[in-house]
């Protein structure tokens, strides 16, 4: 039957339906099936752009989920994500297998974060020696040293404190550590994916250091948790009063366990691991503590044989999400997009270039575009099938813009467990539309 006899032959029967029906005027079923007669009369006289509506409503057709009953709502329940989205996971490094899982790190997804919030589920992170799962009733946190009162709380004398809620980035300053001058590798979670962002809530410390009573002669903080590591760092007085955080919540809930349940420090823009997890403690003093992590580790290599203390912002910096690595591209219009942030404010601007450097373009800022977090970029480029290497390079609002890996190396020395990489990532497009890793130092 053609279309247009099928069209026909609906009409009609409406009409007939509605004759038998009597009068129409009053009748809310009837109007509606009038409608229906009036809309197959309509595509009749419209000719072949109906003709093509009505052959795409029969391929639609009625899926079967419209047939039956969904799973019924049970009384109560912590929702999941549906079963086709399993394949969205942290995951942790492929480069550096170790051979136990306690002192490790897992990865972000960012490939497949679709807006600038990261679920709680999928909050990257880094443990020194495994997650504690601690009672909050029994867990205490103190202020104590150069104050004039020391104070010890309980979580319930915390969370009566007025809170605030932050949009702010977290990033490991081991984020693309095993990338620096060659491919290693192959997705984007890989590379970058020691990065997450997320609103925070929980009480800001200078709130708690004021009625402590800070003494004039404390200018450092020791910020101690209470994994099996008891990881620790020193951190000024001037950040904790500035925009620290005691953070006991993310997005909402309560904090994951993995990511410091039930409390923890939150440093905005500065290296992840200063953001103390499980935190039990923060002693004020007037000097650093030079702990392990503040010289065997957490430290950068210089080019003239020292080692670079301290430098705990994380300096502007974007990625290309989609397409990257492990991805493949069909000619025609494709939609570069990724991720910008900064330590030291907001993203300005983002530049992408589709022929390995030699020209850039801006890209758009999708807002909110806010101080310390993730921001999104987008741009849409016609590829017409030949091989191309495209990148982003990120501004922030200080004027900073995002380096090259050679940039880096002229003030840095790029060797052993080198941290801070906030170089520009590139990735290839071949013919075959198959997308790669191709940074080189």
């Amino acid at each position: 039957m053609k279309i247009t006899e099928k069209m026909k032959s609906l009409v009609d029967a409406s009409r007939k339906e509605l004759q038998s029906r009597g009068s129409m005027s009053h009748d809310p079923k009837r109007r509606a099936l009038l409608g229906q007669s009036l809309a197959y009369a309509g595509a009749l006289g419209a000719g072949g752009l109906a003709a093509k509506d009505a052959l795409a409503q029969e391929a639609l057709g009625v899926p079967p989920s419209a047939k039956e009953h969904g799973r019924p709502l049970p009384p109560e329940e912590y929702g999941l994500p549906s079963k086709f989205e399993k394949h969205v996971k942290r995951r942790r490094t492929d480069v550096f297998v170790n051979r136990q899982n306690f002192s490790d790190w897992s990865m972000t997804p960012i490939q497949h974060q679709h807006g600038i919030v990261t679920p709680n589920g999928l909050i990257f992170e880094r443990h020194h020696n495994g997650v504690p799962d601690i009672d909050p009733e029994q867990h205490r946190f103190a202020i104590h040293g150069m104050v004039r009162q020391p104070l010890v709380f309980t979580m319930s004398d915390l969370m009566r404190y007025p809170a605030v809620s932050k949009f702010y980035f977290m990033e490991c300053s081991g984020n693309g550590l095993t990338d620096w001058l060659t491919p290693r590798s192959k997705t984007v979670q890989q590379t970058h994916g020691l990065l997450s962002c997320a609103q925070w809530t929980g009480v800001p410390v200078s709130t708690l250091l004021e009625e402590a009573g800070v003494l004039k002669e404390a200018t450092w903080g020791l910020a101690e948790g209470t994994d099996g590591s008891s990881h620790g760092r020193s951190v000024p007085i001037k950040k904790l009063m500035e925009d620290a955080l005691l953070v006991y919540a993310s997005n909402g809930e309560m904090l994951r366990p993995e990511n410091g349940y039930p409390l923890r420090l939150f440093i905005p823009g500065w290296e992840g691991n200063i953001s103390i997890k499980w935190l039990r403690r923060i002693k004020l003093g007037d000097k650093p503590w030079h702990l392990r992590s503040e010289t065997a580790r957490y430290t950068d290599p210089m080019p003239n044989g020292k080692w670079r203390q301290f430098s705990m912002e994380m300096e502007a910096k974007s990625v290309i999400t989609s397409p990257s690595g492990g991805m493949t591209v069909k000619p025609g219009m494709v939609e570069i997009q990724g991720f910008a942030w900064s330590g030291n404010g907001k993203i300005r601007s983002v530049d992408v270039t589709v022929d390995g450097g030699r020209t850039w373009r801006e890209a758009r800022l999708e807002e909110p575009v806010i101080d310390k977090c993730l921001t999104r970029f987008r741009m849409t480029y016609k590829w017409d099938g030949g091989p191309i290497v495209i990148a982003s390079r990120a501004t922030d609002s200080t004027g900073y813009t995002q380096p090259t890996v050679d940039d880096i190396k002229k003030v840095r020395a790029i060797t052993g467990f080198v941290q801070h990489h906030n170089g520009i990532q590139p990735w290839a497009i071949a013919a075959n539309g198959e997308v790669s890793n191709v940074i080189a130092g």
